[in-house]
């Protein structure tokens, strides 16, 4: 069967757009309705769908509540995300906490959770059980992975590793998990399930790795943000981390001077770049983003069937890290 990407998202907006949100209380449900038409590449749910169309040729708008679990889940995940990093913008406007206030943002985030579970009551109930698991545990760790990003930020040791583990807590379990559900969905076996959810774990920190490089490296027209904002953040990225790995003594001393500095933002990003530079960070990081891309389309390989159904999710992995925003 052909693959239409926009006929699926065309079904994603509209199913977001047909929720049953009340008009009062108003300072619940508005923030919901604004986090909602923010946007978005609504990769997650989009990523359910092509799982379930993998494994079954038959018509499968059943899944389409269980998208809509996931994008409801991310969305809440980034109401509750933005308080706690008091993030000022999401998608270049500014967040619910800053719109409306810190308790608005904490009660209409709690809220998209329990809309989230309510799309997954409309599975079909003999697949609830695995799915609510697959569900569950993501979420968990999701909410593991949020807390490891800030404690490190106060910890003084954090290895690569150490990083590593968190990203794909915090950010590639949700797009593992959006494919093990469509793949439930689709009727697959538990193994097949698990190599779709290897894939999509892989692929979720090479997304994240690409994150950390576009940050420093790439054009601020395309990415959306200020370039340097890690640096300026001092946020314990791949870059960073590799870059206190590998250095010598006196440049980790420079870096860790520089960490301490707010008052010349420019500077200081050009002189951690140029560290970066000279220590072939840029390189080295691509090198492990390439390393989860492999594993990511070795897990993909070993689910037997056609490659031509699998060729939807290769072309969308590579376009995500491949990407330039």
């Amino acid at each position: 069967m052909a693959y239409d990407t926009s006929k699926w998202q065309q079904h994603i907006n509209q199913g977001l757009a047909d929720l049953d949100l009340p008009p009062v209380p108003a300072t619940l449900y508005e923030p919901i309705r604004y986090m909602l038409a923010l946007g978005g590449k609504r990769i997650r749910p989009l990523l359910t769908l092509m799982a379930a169309d993998l494994f079954s040729i038959s018509d499968i708008r059943h899944a389409i509540p269980a998208a809509l679990a996931v994008e409801l889940f991310h969305n809440f995940s980034l109401v509750h995300d933005d308080i706690m990093d008091e993030a000022p913008l999401r998608r270049g406007k500014p967040t619910v906490h800053k719109k409306w206030n810190a308790n608005v943002a904490i009660l209409s985030g709690d809220n998209l959770l329990i809309m989230a579970y309510g799309q997954l009551a409309k599975c079909p109930s003999d697949k609830l059980p695995s799915i609510l698991e697959t569900f569950n545990t993501m979420a968990t760790h999701v909410c593991e992975g949020q807390q490891l990003d800030m404690d490190f930020e106060r910890s003084p040791t954090v290895g690569i590793n150490d990083y590593l583990h968190m990203i794909q807590l915090k950010t590639s379990v949700l797009l593992g998990a959006a494919l093990k559900i469509g793949a439930v969905l689709g009727n697959a076996s538990d193994v097949d399930a698990q190599y779709l959810y290897d894939f999509g774990v892989n692929v979720g920190i090479a997304f994240q790795l690409q994150d950390d490089l576009l940050d420093v490296y790439g054009d601020p027209e395309q990415f959306g943000k200020q370039r340097g904002g890690d640096i300026l953040a001092n946020k314990k990225t791949y870059l960073l981390l590799k870059a206190l790995e590998t250095a010598d003594t006196e440049t980790v001393s420079e870096l860790h001077d520089w960490m301490k500095r707010s008052d010349q933002p420019q500077i200081k990003i050009n002189r951690v770049t140029a560290i970066y530079n000279s220590l072939g960070i840029q390189q080295a990081t691509e090198t492990m983003k390439r390393f989860y891309a492999t594993q990511a389309y070795a897990a993909l390989d070993r689910i037997p069937c056609e490659k031509s159904r699998k060729l939807p999710l290769q072309t969308m992995a590579q376009h995500l890290l491949n990407r330039s925003n």
